[in-house]
Parts: structure tokens; C-alpha cells; sequence
């Protein structure tokens, strides 16, 4: 079986990555800053790196077929000050250079490079019914200039020979962190906490959904380009938290409203993000064969509930 490099293969995307990937027989190099990491599987390895020196250890890195870049500092953990932007944006161009450096450089076998982008490329819908598509322009936020300049400094990548596929990932929908665990959080006390009037919708994607994808793009050799990396029915944010409070508590939950400004006041510049009303289209990735296992909202949520 092929040799696949994740950066980012640590995270929230990367760690279930990795996991399935071993599952069907491939071996995984992950790349870490760490040099004391223990593989707890036999085709599992690391490699260092450190973007902000621009070191990497070339040796096993050039073993690699195709590298799964998920590389970049979280959006929404932490304040958005200025030199927390600076971090966002270099985290993902600087690592993009790494890579692209390290191959130009060296002779290598690597055929393919699945990078990471995000949703946050597009803004809001103007019009509801019409969903944003792949060939829609950047928004001109704080994240959608941020992603535009991620997929341009990962571009390069085709002027050497190598496919390059480029995933806008959705709100992801994982039982080990992100998104999830902080929907959760009010609801086992019982409140089911809705944003702002509830209404902006969330294009979202199950990590089982978005794995699989990646190794769908990863092993069919005719997809190329960006594709959007959400599920088919995106609900709204009421929608979201109502369905995830029956899923955890049947019918003990009491629905209560945090208004848009107390959110402001609370996170800053990133109440933007979660205020907004997104709704993505999948049709691309659908045309191109992938299916879904979790195509709504009810589906993922009695999947990720029972566990």
C-alpha cells in the first residue's frame, strides 16, 4: 500500500485520518515538532518539522506518495488580536512553503497533495436558495482573504508534476473536539443554546464523511481542483442545536437564545463566524462519485450520539 504524509496529522481531522487510513493498510508518516512521539501502530512513523524555523527531515518525508496537508493554527480557540492573525495566516502559507520547498529540492515519489481550505473562503448568502459553489469568488473577511491566500500558497505544488486537490471543509462534526463539544457543552446542564436569532445556516460535515473523502480524492487519480467539503443538507443553527438536544436528552432540554451582541461582546471579530449564514454546495465532490454516509443532520447526530 502507498506511504501517505499528513501535516496537521496530530489534530482533530488528522488523528481520525490516520486512523482509518492504517485500518485499510497504508502506512502514515506524521509530521510533528516533537521528537518523542511513540508510534502505537507498526506502518505508523513521524518526522520532524518546524514551520517556523522552515526545518524539516527530509529522509522520511521522501517516502511519501501523497501528502494530506491539514497543517494551520485554530480559527476560533483563541482571541483574534493581530499577532493571533499573523499566526492563522503564516501557519498555513509557511508550512505550504515547507513542503513545496522540500520537494522541489529533492528527488521524490509523491503523486498527489490533498491540502486543507475551509469554508470560511465564502461569505453570506446573498440569496439564500442559491448555495455558494466552488467557483464562487473569496470573500473579502478576515477568513475568506486567509484561504484565499492558503490555496494560492499551495498552488505551486502542480508546476512540479503533482495533482493537487484543494477540500473548503465545513463545520466538522466530531465526537473528540471541535464544533461538537461545544454544542454539547450547555446541553448536558439542559439548556439547548442557540445563536444569535438562529436562523444563519451552518454547512457542516460528519469527520467520518470528510475522512472518507479525503481518501476518495486521495485514491481516484481523475479529481483535481477544489472541491467543497460539506454534507448535503445544511440545517441552521437552530435547526442544529434542537436536533443535537433531542439526540442527547429526548425531551429535557429547555431552548433558550444567546443574542447576537452578547456573542459580540463574548468573542470579538470571530462572532462573525458563527453569526453568519453559509450555505455551501456539495454537488461537485457529488458528481464526482463520493456518497455520503451521513447525509442530514438526524443521521449524524445518531451516530455521533450513541457513541
Amino acid at each position: 500500500m502507498k506511504t501517505v504524509l499528513i501535516t496537521g496529522g496530530t489534530g482533530l481531522v488528522g488523528t481520525s485520518l490516520s486512523a482509518i487510513l492504517l485500518t485499510k493498510g497504508y502506512k502514515v508518516i506524521i509530521l510533528s515538532r516533537s521528537l518523542n512521539n511513540r508510534p502505537a501502530h507498526t506502518n505508523l512513523s513521524y518526522a520532524f518539522w518546524d514551520i517556523k524555523t522552515q526545518k524539516i527531515h527530509a529522509d522520511e518525508i521522501l517516502q511519501a506518495d501523497c501528502i494530506v496537508h491539514l497543517a494551520g493554527a485554530a480559527v476560533v480557540a483563541n482571541k483574534w488580536t493581530k499577532v493571533y492573525k499573523n499566526e492563522i495566516v503564516d501557519s498555513r502559507i509557511q508550512s505550504s512553503k515547507l513542503i513545496i520547498n522540500l520537494l522541489k529540492n529533492n528527488i521524490n515519489k509523491v503523486k498527489t497533495v490533498i491540502s486543507a481550505s475551509a469554508i470560511g473562503w465564502y461569505g453570506t448568502n446573498k440569496e439564500a436558495a442559491i448555495p455558494f459553489i466552488e467557483t464562487d469568488e473569496a470573500d473579502d473577511s478576515f477568513l475568506g482573504t486567509t484561504c484565499k491566500s492558503w490555496e494560492a500558497s499551495i498552488d505551486a505544488i502542480t508546476n512540479l508534476g503533482i495533482r493537487l486537490v484543494k477540500l473548503r471543509i465545513g463545520i466538522v462534526l466530531s465526537n473528540n473536539g471541535g464544533a461538537l463539544a461545544k454544542f454539547k457543552k450547555t446541553i448536558k446542564l439542559g439548556a439547548a443554546t442557540i445563536l444569535g436569532n438562529g436562523k444563519q445556516v451552518i454547512s457542516w460535515i460528519h469527520i467520518n464523511d470528510l475522512c472518507r473523502m479525503i481518501i476518495y480524492t486521495l485514491e481516484n487519480e481523475s479529481n483535481s481542483g477544489v472541491y467543497n467539503a460539506v454534507a448535503p443538507y445544511p440545517v441552521s443553527n437552530k435547526k442544529l442545536t434542537i436536533t443535537l438536544a433531542k439526540a442527547m436528552n429526548g425531551k429535557f432540554y429547555i431552548p433558550m437564545y444567546l443574542p447576537a451582541y452578547v456573542l459580540k461582546i463574548l468573542m470579538g471579530q470571530r462572532s462573525i463566524e458563527l453569526l453568519k449564514s453559509s450555505t455551501v454546495s456539495c454537488k461537485k465532490i457529488m458528481d464526482a462519485g463520493f456518497k455520503f454516509n451521513y447525509e442530514n443532520i438526524g443521521q449524524a447526530f445518531t451516530n455521533l450520539i450513541k457513541k
